[in-house]
């Protein structure tokens, strides 16, 4: 396994090891103890997943009293992977980082509490699993719009299908944000 850091302390980018041969691959999605050696340690509670077509956007989404950090992976498809420091008073408060994953490159990635996430969707279809750190709580859901100036996010989409409650979300200049707790 390979846990590589981004330009956003604590969101890491990861690429599991895998076994392939004639049949397909296997590889790890989780391994408590390798990825606690890789600075990954939140105890997951929660596994979700969900399936999109091609141009799907979903988020910027974040917890607000609950915050959960995610581990993040592409069992099918491609997308584009966003995470954004929306930590009120963070050195680097309102900067992103975007990783493409994919089933073919294998790829994770980490997002701490007090990063909004959020993906859009390349290829035909896509399906992206994530473990949670803490329990979906509907009365601390927050978010940021996706197409925030302010943010200026590289989405590989200029008019994605993004939800009417994930268009009617804040600009970051008005949203209810977390702390930063250095």
């Amino acid at each position: 396994m390979k846990a590589t850091p981004t330009a956003l302390p604590g969101v890491i980018l990861v690429e599991p090891a895998a076994f392939a041969d004639e049949r397909g691959h296997f590889m790890e999605t989780w391994h408590h103890g390798r990825y606690r050696a890789a600075g990954i340690d939140p105890a997951f509670v929660q596994s979700n997943a969900a399936h999109s077509r091609r141009g799907v956007l979903r988020g910027l989404h974040y917890q607000l009293g609950r915050p959960q950090a995610k581990l993040l992976w592409v069992p099918h498809g491609e997308i584009l992977d966003v995470a954004v420091d929306v930590r009120r008073g963070s050195p680097t408060f309102g900067r992103w980082v975007g990783a493409r994953l994919s089933s073919d490159n294998r790829r994770q990635l980490f997002v701490p509490a007090g990063f909004a996430h959020g993906y859009c969707v390349i290829s035909e279809t896509a399906d992206v699993a994530y473990l949670c750190s803490d329990f979906y709580a509907p009365a601390e859901e927050r978010g940021v719009r996706w197409d925030d100036p302010a943010l200026a996010i590289e989405w590989p989409e200029q008019a994605p299908l993004v939800s009417a409650k994930d268009r009617a979300l804040p600009l970051l200049s008005a949203a209810d944000l977390p702390p930063y707790a250095p």
